[in-house]
């Protein structure tokens, strides 16, 4: 089997994230969006995986991934550009796929408990595609599946106005290759999208098998900073706690916290877990970490309170207020004066920004 992650799309709803990145290597608990589904597929075995890039820095992702051997996997790399749909994306993969099953990840979709249950399934049924479904509160935004009393799957939807049920499709789909003639037969949508879920219908409408399983657990798709930030929360409040670096005082660490190496917490400093503090990161004196926050790589974190927040690598922070509910791109810094502050500061800055208040 082998797999295909999504990673195209402009992501302006995270801007100014997104300014400088794509959105899938946006990090959550310390870990990019995307690396969450690579990491499910090589769980199932996968060692073959291709992903498909927008026009969003691409040379990012192939940066980060590289051949796939840190993975003890082989990854390829293709280029759709222009944002034309799922549908469109996969079909760009039919050289690298070949004969294979396979399994199609949208990169910025996280899932608790990995895929490997579908993965198995799928590959011990006569299926040419398994779709999996969770129900959601806003199915209009979503594609959605029709359901017989049966327990049939009888028609998928994509972005309805009027939902016929609440069973949304999550990002990840398992097929084989006859989705290929069905991508082939399609036309544009109103969105001038080749769309997955017509490809899909057009497999049901041709008599092909098709499935589907309801989501264990939950999942989440990753579209906006409050997306990322509840993502944090449940990825950490599965952490496993780990002390990498050091702390100065036995007591500075409350509940469960994951510490990298090179790191120090120092004398007076209070982390309240879960929380995740990645490696050669400094915690001064008198700061406060509160629960569900992650805090990258090479931060100098000297001043100030945080809770409910993401810190990215290379920031440095020295405030005499509280920030909550925040996103803090990599290689910014923010400073206030000396004077302490009641106020509470929630932001969500880009990319080597300077912020002084």
């Amino acid at each position: 089997m082998k797999g295909i992650v999504l990673h195209g799309g402009a992501g302006t709803r995270l801007r100014p994230l997104t300014h400088t990145g794509p959105k899938q290597l946006i990090p959550i608990a310390n870990k990019p969006v995307s690396q969450y589904g690579v990491e499910d597929m090589i769980a199932c075995g996968i060692r073959e995986i291709a992903f498909v890039l927008g026009d969003v820095h691409p040379e990012k992702v192939k940066e980060y991934y590289g051949d796939g051997s840190r993975f003890e996997a082989k990854f390829a790399f293709v280029t759709q550009g222009e944002p034309l749909g799922i549908a469109h994306a996969v079909s760009l993969c039919e050289d690298f796929i070949g004969d294979s099953a396979f399994i199609v990840y949208l990169g910025d979709n996280l899932i608790k408990g990995g895929v490997k249950k579908y993965v198995d399934e799928f590959l011990a049924s006569g299926l040419d595609a398994m779709i999996l479904l969770t129900a959601v509160r806003n199915p209009s935004q979503f594609g959605v599946a029709r359901v017989a009393e049966d327990g049939r799957l009888l028609e998928l939807q994509e972005k309805p106005k009027n939902p016929p049920s609440n069973l949304a499709l999550t990002g990840i789909y398992l097929f084989r290759p006859a989705i290929f003639d069905a991508i082939r037969r399609l036309q544009p949508s109103w969105r001038n999208e080749l769309e997955i879920t017509d490809a899909i219908q057009t497999l049901l409408e041709s008599g092909n098998k098709v499935d589907y399983r309801k989501v264990d657990g939950w999942w989440k798709d990753t579209g906006t900073p409050e997306d990322i930030l509840d993502s944090n929360r449940l990825v950490l409040d599965g952490i496993t706690p780990k002390i990498e670096g050091t702390l100065e005082e036995i007591g500075s660490i409350q509940g469960r916290v994951a510490l990298g190496r090179g790191s120090r917490i120092s004398k007076g400093a209070v982390v309240r877990g879960p929380c995740i503090i990645g490696s050669d990161t400094t915690i001064g004196s008198g700061v406060y970490i509160g629960p569900y926050t992650s805090i990258g790589n090479h931060v100098s974190f000297s001043r100030g309170e945080i809770e409910d927040s993401i810190v990215m690598d290379n920031c440095r922070i020295e405030i005499g207020n509280r920030i909550t509910s925040s996103i803090i791109g990599q290689h910014s810094s923010i400073i206030t004066g000396k004077a302490t502050s009641t106020g509470r500061l929630s932001l969500t800055v880009g990319e080597n920004c300077v912020i002084r208040l």
